[in-house]
This record gives structure tokens, C-alpha cells and sequence, in this order.
């Protein structure tokens, strides 16, 4: 069986699958490490654990009689550099983007480049501290100038991943244009703060998505793509099968609006409501909003179930009620968020929860204007956790009654997407129509 195996790297969880040509997952096998300290003594990535986990798991599978792996390629999560020596060695460890990234740093060079404020807009990047990959890179440049001497590329963790089989260093697009403070969308090339702290110098050459580079191991005959941001390969499966102009509201912890087809510049205004831009696969920005609400509906859920006395898990699979949202919108103020609430208002478990998603789903709907204004888009897609609330998706479907929403379920879309971005290099058949399942919503029912 024709295979192609994906990597794909999580804070938490590292994965391995094999896709058949159908991308079907035909293997799966998932690990996690133990993390290690810094210098500092802060959490970071076992860097020596990930790396021998990939030539590990790679041999694992490569030994497998009914599988012939075709290709290789990785997703990874962003805002993480691998700082190697002149040999590929790695000089220090893999930093965690939530370090404390000192204010004196910061508050120097976005002075000497124009204030926060033009720098965020010109590099569509919010203020994030060590989130900012670009400025993790000055920081050792100015704290350890040693280690920044002797530095020959700083890889973003995917292509990293990818240099391990290779031998070749490279940058991804996906991964420069993801709140790293590098890049200039209006010029579409770094950013002149860049080239003045000789930081070009030290990041690899840019290279397409889709290219393709030789193992450096002999006997490996397989092709090794260069690895993509996980953000920007979830978005791949979409772009492949919809050419319609869409946004792809993905949730989880954070809830992130992604219109791939709104490519006008980000605004002071749209900064401060934090919206950001991404770059996708083909080199095109995504603006894109975050709201924190996968959070926020966790906290609150179990404040009601407190309240109520009640076991969180029954909120999981709650049915939406019309009557109910009806009543709410009639007797409670709309205009305030759920945690300023008082439960003794509610009559239910239900009813509050109802209420809850109510302030949820109009948060989202400021938040996805802020992307959807001015654009085309006629269809919404939502996946991840809120895609399977009921409550959540018909509440959606009534806050934009012109555009049609749907859930939108497949199985690890990060992984596909890190599959479909060099599917002609190893797959003959035509990519799948059906690896997105969709499921309809309007106010008033849902439709397969």
C-alpha cells in the first residue's frame, strides 16, 4: 500500500500517521515527552527526545511490509527556532514561546522601529512577547552574543523536523508569516528590522510549500517535504476542496476566524481587537481573528454546573431549544458577558447554559465580522470542539442569516493538510472530494 507518513508535532502530543492514497489514516502512533528546563530554568521542548523519536518511529514503520512509504512531510506549532552550529548541531535549547520575554527588549526595539503600533500593523503581528518568533532571535543575539556568533540558521521547529532527514535548511512561508514579527505584508519580504539586526543572515532560504528534497540516508528512497506551521496546514484541506471564498472558524481553547480570501491590510483598529495575519501555503495572507472562548466556556460551564449541582459532562451533548433562546432574548439583558451573570436569574441548568452560548456566539460574530467585512465569503465552516455544540452552531447559523454555516468534521486536519501540500509528488490519484464531511445549520434545523 502507497503511504505517505506526517509528523506532527504538538506542545503536548507528537504524532505519527500513515495516509493511504485516499487519505485514509492507516497507522497511527502518538507519544509525549517529558519536558526539560532551560538555562534559566524555565519548561522547554526535549529537543534530544524529539529528535530520536522521529529516526525511531520512522524505522518502526519503514519495516512494515504492507506499507510503502512514499513520502514524508511535518506540522509542527509555531513561534519555536532551532538554533544549529555550522555541523547542524543545535547551540541551545528549544525555547518556549510562553517565556517572559524582558520589557526593556521589547519596549528598544519597537522605539527604534517606528512604535509598537506601526511595527504590529507593518508585520501584522500583535505584541506577544516570546510568541513573536523574530524577536526570540534578537533576544539571543543581545543576551547571548557567543551563541549568536557561532550560529549559522535558526529553523522554525517544522523545517527542523525536516532538516533532520535531510540535511538541507530551508524556510517555510507558513511559518515566517505566523505573528513572528519578520515579515512585511505590504512589501511581501522581511521586514527592514530584520536585515539592520543582521538577523537575514541566520535564517535559512525561503522555499515553496511544496517543495521536495532526497533523504540523506542512502537507503531511504522516499521524498521529504519542508514541513508546515500547523495553523496554516489545517487551512490546506479547505483551500484544496473550496474554491468558493469561505472562512474556516476553527476552535479549541481559542476560537480563530481565518478568511484566506481577505488580503487587505491589517488596521490599528483591527490590531487592538486582536486580529492578526497569517501567511497560508501559497505565500497569500489570511487575516484572521481570536477570541478566547474555548476557555471561557470551560470556566463557565462549570460555574453552572456548580450552581446547579450537576455534572459538568451533561452539558456535552445539550440540545438547542428554540422556546428557550426565545425567552431569553425577552426577560434577560443581551449586552453583557456571562461571567458578570447572576445564576440565580436562570430557571435551569439549561436555561443558563443556553444564555452562555448566547454571549458566546455573539462575541464570535463581532469577532468573524471583523474578517468577513468587505469580502465575498457565502460560507462559513466551523471545526473543532464547537462544531459538535448544538446550541453553539444554530446560534452561529442565526448571527449570519446571509451566509450559509456548517460544521465541517475530518480526521486530523493538520496532518492531511501537511499530506495535500506535496500530494503530486507522491500520490497518483486525485485528491478526495469527500475528506470534509459537512453538516448544514440554519435557525431552525441541521442538514447532513
Amino acid at each position: 500500500m502507497n503511504v505517505i507518513a506526517i509528523f506532527d508535532v504538538g506542545k503536548t502530543n507528537k504524532k505519527l500517521f500513515l495516509f493511504d492514497e485516499s487519505y485514509n489514516i492507516v497507522f497511527e502512533k502518538s507519544a509525549r515527552f517529558t519536558e526539560t528546563v532551560d538555562e534559566d530554568g524555565f519548561p522547554c521542548e526535549n529537543l534530544e527526545s524529539l529528535r530520536l523519536s522521529v529516526f525511531e518511529s520512522l524505522n518502526e514503520v519503514s519495516k512494515l511490509k504492507k506499507f510503502d512509504i512514499k513520502a514524508v512531510n511535518f506540522s509542527a506549532y509555531g513561534a519555536s527556532l532551532v538554533y544549529l552550529d555550522k555541523d547542524g548541531k543545535p547551540l541551545a535549547p528549544l525555547y518556549n514561546y510562553l517565556k517572559p520575554y524582558p520589557e526593556d527588549l521589547s519596549s528598544s526595539l519597537y522605539k527604534k522601529y517606528g512604535g509598537e503600533e506601526q511595527f504590529s500593523i507593518e508585520t501584522a503581528s500583535p505584541v506577544l512577547g516570546s510568541l513573536n518568533s523574530g524577536l526570540q532571535l534578537y533576544r539571543l543575539k543581545q543576551e547571548q552574543p557567543a551563541i549568536f556568533k557561532r550560529l549559522k540558521y535558526a529553523l522554525h521547529l517544522p523545517q527542523y523536523l525536516s532538516f533532520l532527514l535531510t540535511g538541507q535548511p530551508c524556510s517555510d512561508i507558513t511559518s515566517i508569516g505566523c505573528h513572528t514579527a519578520l515579515w512585511d505584508f505590504e512589501k511581501d519580504q522581511y521586514h527592514d528590522w530584520v536585515n539592520e539586526e543582521d538577523l537575514t543572515s541566520k535564517l535559512a532560504p525561503v522555499q515553496p510549500s511544496d517543495t521536495i528534497f532526497k533523504s540523506n540516508t542512502p537507503e531511504a528512497d522516499y521524498k521529504i517535504g519542508i514541513g508546515l506551521h500547523d495553523s496554516s496546514a489545517a487551512l490546506i484541506p479547505y483551500l484544496v476542496n473550496f474554491k468558493e471564498p469561505f472562512i474556516l472558524i476553527s476552535t479549541g481553547t481559542w476560537n480563530i476566524s481565518l478568511n484566506p480570501f481577505n488580503q487587505s491590510n491589517l488596521t490599528a483598529d483591527e490590531l487592538k481587537q486582536d486580529c492578526l495575519c497569517y501567511l497560508q501555503y501559497k505565500g497569500k495572507p489570511v487575516k484572521a481573528s481570536r477570541l478566547f472562548s474555548g476557555f471561557e466556556h470551560e470556566q463557565q460551564v462549570k460555574r453552572i454546573a456548580e450552581h446547579f449541582n450537576v455534572d459538568v459532562i451533561r452539558f456535552r451533548n445539550v440540545v438547542f431549544e428554540q422556546a428557550i433562546v426565545n425567552q431569553l432574548k425577552a426577560n434577560i439583558t443581551q449586552d453583557q458577558g456571562f461571567g458578570e451573570r447572576e445564576l440565580s436569574d436562570f430557571k435551569s441548568d439549561t436555561e443558563a447554559y443556553h444564555q452562555l452560548i448566547l454571549d458566546l456566539v455573539r462575541m464570535q460574530a463581532a469577532s468573524t465580522q471583523l474578517v468577513l467585512h468587505g469580502t465575498s465569503v457565502k460560507r462559513i465552516f466551523v471545526d473543532g470542539g464547537f462544531s459538535r455544540n448544538s446550541v453553539f452552531m444554530h446560534l452561529l447559523a442565526a448571527a449570519f442569516p446571509q451566509v450559509e454555516v456548517y460544521a465541517a468534521s475530518m480526521a486530523q486536519a493538520t496532518a492531511v493538510g501537511a499530506a495535500l501540500a506535496i500530494h503530486e509528488e507522491w500520490n497518483s490519484r486525485a485528491v478526495p472530494s469527500d475528506i470534509i464531511e459537512l453538516k448544514y445549520y440554519s435557525m431552525s434545523k441541521a442538514i447532513s
